[in-house]
Protein backbone atom coordinates (compact mmCIF):
# COMPACT_ATOMS: atom_id res chain seq x y z
CA UNK A 1 0.00 0.00 0.00
CA UNK A 2 2.85 2.39 0.68
CA UNK A 3 4.09 1.97 -2.88
CA UNK A 4 0.63 2.88 -4.17
CA UNK A 5 0.53 5.86 -1.81
CA UNK A 6 3.87 7.08 -3.14
CA UNK A 7 2.76 6.53 -6.76
CA UNK A 8 -0.40 8.58 -6.17
CA UNK A 9 1.53 11.43 -4.60
CA UNK A 10 4.24 11.47 -7.27
CA UNK A 11 1.83 11.03 -10.18
CA UNK A 12 -0.88 13.39 -8.95
CA UNK A 13 -2.04 15.69 -11.72
CA UNK A 14 -1.92 19.38 -11.22
CA UNK A 15 0.50 21.88 -9.83
CA UNK A 16 -0.31 21.26 -6.17
CA UNK A 17 0.15 18.07 -4.11
CA UNK A 18 -2.85 15.82 -3.48
CA UNK A 19 -5.08 16.14 -0.45
CA UNK A 20 -5.80 13.28 1.91
CA UNK A 21 -9.20 13.00 0.19
CA UNK A 22 -7.57 12.81 -3.26
CA UNK A 23 -5.35 9.98 -2.03
CA UNK A 24 -8.27 8.15 -0.37
CA UNK A 25 -10.24 8.29 -3.63
CA UNK A 26 -7.29 7.04 -5.68
CA UNK A 27 -6.53 4.18 -3.30
CA UNK A 28 -10.22 3.35 -2.78
CA UNK A 29 -9.80 3.69 0.99
CA UNK A 30 -11.84 5.39 3.66
CA UNK A 31 -10.33 8.70 4.79
CA UNK A 32 -9.39 7.39 8.26
CA UNK A 33 -7.55 4.41 6.72
CA UNK A 34 -5.73 6.80 4.41
CA UNK A 35 -4.73 8.98 7.36
CA UNK A 36 -3.29 5.92 9.13
CA UNK A 37 -1.28 5.01 6.02
CA UNK A 38 0.00 8.59 5.73
CA UNK A 39 0.80 8.62 9.48
CA UNK A 40 3.05 5.58 9.06
CA UNK A 41 4.75 7.02 5.98
CA UNK A 42 5.27 10.35 7.75
CA UNK A 43 6.73 8.63 10.83
CA UNK A 44 9.20 6.88 8.51
CA UNK A 45 10.20 10.20 6.93
CA UNK A 46 8.73 9.37 3.53
CA UNK A 47 6.06 12.08 3.30
CA UNK A 48 5.24 15.44 4.82
CA UNK A 49 1.91 17.17 5.27
CA UNK A 50 1.30 20.83 4.57
CA UNK A 51 -1.72 23.06 4.93
CA UNK A 52 -3.31 24.21 1.72
CA UNK A 53 -2.39 27.89 1.23
CA UNK A 54 -5.88 28.75 -0.06
CA UNK A 55 -8.00 26.57 2.22
CA UNK A 56 -6.60 25.85 5.67
CA UNK A 57 -9.07 22.99 6.15
CA UNK A 58 -7.24 20.93 3.51
CA UNK A 59 -4.07 18.97 4.17
CA UNK A 60 -1.77 18.25 1.24
CA UNK A 61 0.76 15.42 1.18
CA UNK A 62 4.17 15.49 -0.49
CA UNK A 63 6.97 12.98 -0.86
CA UNK A 64 10.21 13.77 0.88
CA UNK A 65 13.52 13.23 -0.90
CA UNK A 66 13.83 9.94 0.98
CA UNK A 67 10.30 8.92 -0.07
CA UNK A 68 11.11 9.69 -3.69
CA UNK A 69 14.23 7.49 -3.51
CA UNK A 70 12.25 4.64 -1.95
CA UNK A 71 9.57 5.00 -4.64
CA UNK A 72 12.19 4.70 -7.38
CA UNK A 73 13.69 1.57 -5.80
CA UNK A 74 10.28 -0.04 -5.25
CA UNK A 75 9.21 0.75 -8.80
CA UNK A 76 12.35 -0.86 -10.23
CA UNK A 77 11.82 -3.95 -8.09
CA UNK A 78 8.14 -4.20 -9.08
CA UNK A 79 8.97 -3.82 -12.77
CA UNK A 80 11.60 -6.56 -12.54
CA UNK A 81 9.07 -8.87 -10.86
CA UNK A 82 6.47 -8.10 -13.53
CA UNK A 83 8.96 -9.01 -16.25
CA UNK A 84 9.65 -12.32 -14.46
CA UNK A 85 5.92 -13.04 -14.22
CA UNK A 86 5.41 -12.15 -17.90
CA UNK A 87 7.99 -14.75 -18.88
CA UNK A 88 6.21 -17.39 -16.79
CA UNK A 89 2.85 -16.47 -18.32
CA UNK A 90 4.30 -16.61 -21.84
CA UNK A 91 5.59 -20.12 -21.14
CA UNK A 92 2.22 -21.22 -19.73
CA UNK A 93 0.41 -19.93 -22.81
CA UNK A 94 2.91 -21.62 -25.12
CA UNK A 95 2.57 -24.88 -23.19
CA UNK A 96 -1.22 -24.76 -23.32
CA UNK A 97 -1.09 -24.06 -27.06
CA UNK A 98 1.19 -27.04 -27.65
CA UNK A 99 -1.13 -29.31 -25.65
CA UNK A 100 -4.14 -28.15 -27.66
CA UNK A 101 -2.30 -28.51 -30.94
CA UNK A 102 -2.70 -24.86 -31.79
CA UNK A 103 0.13 -23.21 -33.69
CA UNK A 104 1.94 -20.48 -31.84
Amino acid sequence: MQHQLFVEIKGHRGRIPPTVGDIANYLLLKPHSTVELIDRAEAAGMVIRTSDPDDGRLVRVMLTEQGDKVLNKLTQAHLARLHDLAAVLDELVASASRKNGAPR
